[in-house]
């Protein structure tokens, strides 16, 4: 049994509370997690930044130092030598603890010696004996921790004139006393009262706002589980949801026109259902004969027939065709499913609608060569320029012009012509086939539909191409319709609008001069046929 409507979490206020609170309070843990980690790498920067300007700070003293316990003589010597009043200042204790204690609040290690300067970048060779170091060994003032960061900074010492050579100072500060992990912690800290605060005015605000929403609701439950229970007569009194519910005012009054609705789709739902059982029931026929062929011809195969070359050779290739037919069937059920769920995006492009034309009527002259029917193309002698699909549009006339040569018999004409039209272009396939009853025509472009049976062209096929090429015009905002009669030939004319997009485009006269001077320029270069 369904659990009772007041069912703590179950019911859908409690449920539409706790959402509401498990996305703020997730909105606020990826706030939270953002803005520390932004200001950890901050504080990172700033405290690496000090430390590099500490290291300055250091080098600089080391360099005046230097040069003041050399004297006049030179602080780096020929053989790269130090200075021996250099090097006992540097090796005093509280010069160094000096440095490490009050200036960079880091273990300090200081490389003196000789230096070069390859594309302005300061090298330094450390002297013999010119490598001095000294631990941090100050008490850290409050707030403030080591931290594993590194700064390296070589100074450029002076030439060396007269007697010495060029040198050059290296400082090296590592392991740096900071305030960056206390300082992000007391933010953290504010962070997280902020946002349990936060979290507790969410989780009362959403239980108010809940059950302020499913309030009226719960009114349109009972109508809803009538029907559900096929009470189709059902409607839902607009006072029953309250006059200050405007929203939910208004799902009651759609309700009521989907209950209205409802009853006059399901005549219309069950013939399409009965349409679709008898489609399927043509898939299924038209599966299992190539199905069927394929077993009969590999069994034949595996047996004495698949010793003989010339017999082998006719199996595989009436197994080919069978492949071929099961590709085409399949090929065409899902181009129709992409159409007609929206999947399928077009490639608009503003070319020559001449060449996709040109191109599809040539992929049909093999198939008017084997049923002996004679072929027409009819092109303007300038370029029509229509934004379009060329594949799909292409494809349009592909299955119009296969459809034409189908139900045409030998000795027939197929003519396919486009022109201009005021609002864009104006394609027309016609043939002098066996034509359609009056009575089929306003359903030939429905998913399913193959016609009468009395006709066997007309019966065959899977009822898709038509389909298919109406929902190609209708995605390019266009046009299509059919004139035939019975014995004297049909024809499909289809018309498409300049540039789906933007509805009509000016006409040719009011065209920009250098559009009608490019279409000349395309008309001398592609003369007519």
């Amino acid at each position: 049994m369904p659990a009772p409507s007041g069912t703590g979490g179950r019911t859908f206020q409690a449920r539409l509370t706790i959402a509401f609170v498990v996305v703020v309070a997730a909105s606020l843990l990826a706030v939270a997690a953002i803005v520390v980690n932004r200001l950890d790498a901050y504080f990172r920067e700033q405290e690496q930044a000090s430390l590099q300007g500490r290291a300055t700070v250091a080098a600089n003293l080391v360099r005046i130092f230097a040069l003041s316990a050399a004297g006049t003589s030179p602080v780096i010597g020929a053989g790269n030598t130090l200075n021996p009043s250099v090097a006992a200042l540097l090796g005093r204790d509280d010069f160094l603890a000096f440095l490490a204690d009050q200036v960079a609040l880091a273990d300090v290690e200081v490389r003196i010696g000789g230096v070069v300067t390859p594309d302005d970048q300061v090298v330094v060779t450390p002297a013999a004996g010119g490598t001095f170091s000294q631990a941090l060994a100050a008490a850290p003032a409050p707030g403030q921790a080591r931290e594993l960061l590194r700064a390296t900074l070589p100074l450029f010492g002076g030439d060396g004139a007269p007697f010495g050579e060029p040198w050059g100072i290296e400082v090296v500060l590592a392991n740096p006393y900071t305030t960056r992990s206390s300082t992000l912690g007391t933010i953290t800290g504010l962070i997280a009262v902020a946002a349990l605060g936060a979290l507790l005015a969410t989780v009362f605000v959403s239980a108010y706002l809940a059950a302020r929403f499913t309030r009226p609701l719960r009114r349109l439950g009972e109508a809803t589980r009538r029907l559900g229970a096929g009470d189709l007569s059902g409607r839902v009194p607009a006072e029953d949801v309250g006059s200050s519910y405007a929203e939910v005012a208004d799902l009651a009054r759609q309700f009521n026109a989907m209950a209205e609705r409802l009853e006059e789709s399901v005549e219309l739902i069950r013939r399409d259902r009965d349409r679709s059982r008898d489609f399927l029931a043509d898939v299924s026929h038209e599966l299992r004969t190539p199905l069927a062929a394929l077993r009969m011809n590999t069994e034949l195969l595996q047996g004495a027939a698949g010793a003989e070359p010339a017999t082998r050779a006719e199996f595989l290739a009436t197994s080919r065709q069978q492949l071929d037919r099961l590709d085409w069937l399949a090929h065409n059920l899902l181009e129709l499913s992409k159409l007609e769920s929206g999947l399928l995006k077009l490639d608009l492009r503003p070319d020559d609608l001449r060449s996709t034309v040109e191109s599809a009527f040539e992929q049909g002259e093999p198939a008017a060569r084997r049923r002996e029917v004679a072929l027409a193309l009819r092109l303007p002698p300038a370029p029509v320029r229509v934004r379009h699909d060329p594949q799909r549009i292409g494809q349009v006339v592909a299955n119009l012009l296969g459809n034409a040569i189908k139900f045409t018999p030998a000795g027939g004409t197929v003519e396919v012509l486009l022109e201009p039209h005021h609002d864009g272009a104006r394609l027309e396939v016609r043939d002098t086939g066996v034509g359609i009853d009056a009575s089929e025509i306003p359903h030939i472009f429905e998913r399913f539909y193959r016609g009468s049976r009395a006709s066997e062209a007309r019966g065959s096929g899977s009822g898709l191409g038509l389909a298919i090429v109406k929902s190609i015009v209708d995605m390019h905002g266009g046009r299509i319709a059919v004139e035939s009669r019975v014995g004297a030939g049909t024809t499909f004319t289809v018309t498409l609008p300049r540039d789906p997009r933007h509805g009509d485009e000016p006409a040719a006269a009011e065209r920009p001069v250098a559009e009608r001077l490019a279409a000349e320029a395309d008309r001398r270069r592609d003369p007519p046929r």
